[in-house]
């Protein structure tokens, strides 16, 4: 019995790994062909490739208010089909586009889509477990998760050599189906129908409320989004930094796989340590060596000249994924720590808001861009700096949990 159990176990955490990656993998597969799709469809002002990108957080934004509060409402199995299947017709329009808009548009509605992996197995994990549990098992996801960005990229530039970009998006198709029929057969819905919420606004907004009014969640969900901001900002940019500062071009996508690794350790070695030093001790620990070498990193890039050396730009962004690995298993486990009943619309609130901050704080620090790495520094420093901040003082608040309207 208890072997079926670990089994069972496994399993599941293999496809929250991958339901979870699918966000992960809407990004990174697609970087190395951010140029060929300026190149063949333009970039008519005021878009960018940068946007193809930055624009799918900023449609995660929406989506997960909307399927957050459905997977409290109908189940978190249900709103997280109803996901894939908007993230299906996105990918469908991107991938027979005929113009950037259109392009644009489908990865607007892949955002939308994305979020019901991202928040309903958010709040499966949230069912099942709580405390340094639940941050121990989010880390082991993150674990799995972090092999997408190590071998997406290069397979993607491997079939976009051959077939050209659209086959990301056949892949995309693929896959979507794929994960959302094993989740259909092989997965059982975690929140009964007695713990579920009707989806009526006027309780959304009493829950909503009740959950902005609690000024830890608030505060952690900011801090959030200036992390992930700042890896939105490396993200929407890697493409052109590396060609345009280093001339790095083909072999773009082995220097992402490297540089992904630094998070699995981090992942791995949180997932290990933080049942034994806790969470908050673990943010600040990470907090403070984000804003450290990124401040380190920004100094030493305007001291080259704004030429930083290459191997000293890989170094310092190695550890500055490494401490960002450490924070994001974490700072999502605190902040679902203060939900219980409403984990579903709770998610979505930290989620939404979190990519809202991140989409706004990338595409600000994205206007910088100069053909060097001192933007990206200086956008680095100040996410951990102030992301420090704001973090310190949600852990010195209230740490009650928030309680349901009926």
């Amino acid at each position: 019995m208890a072997r079926f159990i670990s089994m069972q176990f496994r399993e599941r955490l293999i496809l929250y790994a991958l339901l979870t990656s699918l966000t992960s993998l809407s990004i990174d597969a697609l970087l190395p062909g951010l140029r060929a799709i300026g190149a063949e469809l333009g970039t008519p002002p005021p878009l960018s490739t940068q946007h193809v990108i930055s624009l799918f957080i900023f449609g995660m934004a929406f989506g997960e208010l909307l399927l957050g509060p459905i997977s409290d409402a109908i189940g978190r199995k249900r709103a997280l089909l109803f996901g894939l299947g908007i993230y299906l017709c996105g990918t469908v329009i991107a991938m027979l586009a005929n113009s950037l808009e259109m392009v644009i548009i489908g990865r607007f509605l892949q955002g939308i889509g994305v979020s019901g992996p991202k928040i309903a197995t958010r709040a499966m994990i949230r069912d099942q477990f709580e405390g340094n549990a639940m941050a121990r098992v989010m880390s082991f996801m993150f674990t799995l998760f972090i092999l997408v960005p190590m071998i997406a990229p290069a397979l993607a530039q491997g079939l976009i050599s051959i077939v050209g970009w659209r086959s990301v998006f056949v892949a995309y198709l693929v896959i979507s189906l794929a994960l959302g029929l094993w989740l259909a057969i092989r997965h059982p819905e975690t929140l009964p129908a007695a713990r579920r919420i009707p989806f009526r606004p006027r309780l959304l907004m009493a829950n909503g409320l009740r959950i902005l009014s609690n000024r830890r969640v608030t505060l952690l969900f900011v801090a959030t989004g200036l992390v992930f901001g700042a890896q939105l900002l490396y993200l929407s940019t890697a493409a052109d930094i590396f060609y345009d500062a280093y001339g790095v071009a083909e072999t773009l996508p082995f220097y992402f796989a490297g540089l992904a690794i630094s998070m699995a350790l981090a992942f791995f070695m949180n997932a290990r340590l933080v049942q034994r030093f806790g969470m908050e001790a673990m943010v600040r620990g990470a907090f403070i060596g984000l804003a450290s070498v990124t401040f380190v990193m920004m100094i030493s890039s305007i001291a080259y000249g704004n030429h930083l050396p290459f191997l000293a730009f890989l170094v310092m962004l190695f550890i500055t994924f490494f401490t960002m690995g450490l924070l994001f298993g974490n700072l999502n486990a605190l902040a679902m720590q203060s939900l219980g009943q409403i984990a579903g619309f709770g998610a979505s609130i930290i989620a939404s808001g979190s990519s809202l901050v991140s989409t706004l704080f990338a595409i600000a620090f994205g206007q910088l861009y100069d053909g060097t790495v001192v933007y990206l520094s200086v956008g680095f420093f100040a996410a951990g700096i102030t992301a420090l901040l704001v973090a310190e003082m949600a852990l010195r608040s209230d740490a009650s949990v928030v309680e349901a309207a009926t």
